[in-house]
């Protein structure tokens, strides 16, 4: 029997693709779909949103999802999910730190910044965190 190493949370890496729809997108549309993206994303907390899809947010910019899709993709370097849920695991870090919110559960939390479930918070926080909530919430929570 061989010994194969299992990851946590059946988390996979990452491969690189290379569309070619990528280098179709002018710049200057790229720039302005940059900026509107990070307002809405980062300023209007859309991330929040656990229904929140690459779809919405190509019809609230008048776009469609292959030019959203290169965007992140290449000024974010990550996807629409892996860069919506890197926000809301930030929130979820800030809020496990701080003492306004020690009657939260872990779960609660994740629910709070946008995960639809305990099992998608805990996944992609580890992922993104490399440990899990828990433990990050004991090593950076306030000595009450």
């Amino acid at each position: 029997m061989t010994n194969v190493a299992h990851t946590p949370y059946n988390i996979k890496e990452k491969t690189e693709k290379n569309a070619t729809y990528r280098s179709l997108i002018r710049a200057e549309l790229a720039d302005e779909l940059y900026e509107k993206i990070l307002n809405i994303i980062v300023i209007e907390k859309r991330y929040r949103d656990k229904d929140f899809s690459a779809k919405e947010l190509a019809a609230t910019l008048s776009t469609n999802t292959r030019y959203i899709s290169a965007v992140i993709n290449s000024r974010f370097n990550t996807n629409f999910s892996c860069l919506i849920n890197e926000y809301r695991v930030k929130e979820a870090m800030h809020k496990m730190s701080d003492k306004r919110y020690t009657e939260m559960t872990i779960e609660e939390i994740g629910l709070s910044v946008g995960f639809s479930n305990r099992q998608s918070f805990y996944a992609s926080f580890y992922r993104i965190m490399g440990e899990t909530p828990n433990n990050y919430r004991k090593r950076h929570l306030p000595v009450k």
